[in-house]
């Protein structure tokens, strides 16, 4: 891996450096004083509905990373749709970006990447009480350069691990950090009680006697 430091949006940067053809592994980060960016690329060798578990996996490696780090009271789950949770409360997200949508190609790139806030920006923090920032949790002695080292490194050692033993272990890891399971959610236009995660982490929502699958590729955004 090798980080690359950016001004701008990181995984805007990330996508417009994988499209020129950078090496897999480039990490694009963005420190600023009131948020935290992060962007790895991706080169898959696997279709892309199979290659998107590198979001639940960056997610995981993020949880790892701010774990290892932060004061032993603080809980970091994480939203099926990218979210971060610290302490129940939303504090960032994860995106996906790839060089195509289509499921069943094999994209020339994958960037996932996450925002993380840091201080609010307003003085009336309380009026978003489901909305939360790093330094309001306790975190405030959390280095940014640190945690994208450790963020970056933790994701290196799951890839390793999904490439010798597949999804099992993180599909076993990212549910025991998934928040919201067992509620009732909207996702992709529909709306049920979110039951849990299929082989490749798609959504399951139950709907009365119904079952409904949202893959992980709804979540893709569009490339810059």
């Amino acid at each position: 891996m090798r980080g690359e430091p950016t001004t701008g949006d990181a995984i805007r940067h990330a996508c417009l450096r994988a499209a020129e053809g950078c090496d897999a592994g480039l990490v694009c980060y963005r420190l600023a004083a009131d948020e935290l960016q992060g962007a790895l690329v991706f080169a898959p060798e696997v279709p892309l509905a199979q290659a998107m578990a590198m979001l639940p996996l960056c997610g995981v490696g993020f949880q790892n990373a701010l774990g290892a780090l932060a004061p032993p009271e603080i809980a970091v789950h994480l939203d099926w749709n990218g979210g971060i949770r610290i302490n129940g409360a939303s504090c960032g997200r994860f995106r996906a970006v790839a060089s195509h949508p289509e499921p069943q190609a094999v994209p020339d790139w994958l960037v996932i990447g996450f925002s993380l806030p840091l201080i609010p920006s307003t003085d009336r923090p309380g009026d978003t009480p489901d909305q939360t920032w790093l330094y309001v949790e306790g975190c405030a002695d959390v280095s940014s350069p640190i945690l994208v080292e450790a963020w970056a490194r933790h994701c290196l050692n799951w890839i390793d691990r999904w490439e010798d033993r597949g999804n099992r272990p993180l599909h076993d890891d990212w549910q025991a950090l998934a928040h919201g399971l067992g509620e009732q959610t909207e996702q992709s236009g529909r709306r049920g009680v979110f039951v849990g995660i299929d082989t490749d982490f798609g959504m399951l929502l139950r709907d009365g006697d119904s079952t409904h699958l949202i893959p992980l590729t709804d979540l893709l955004e569009t490339a810059p």
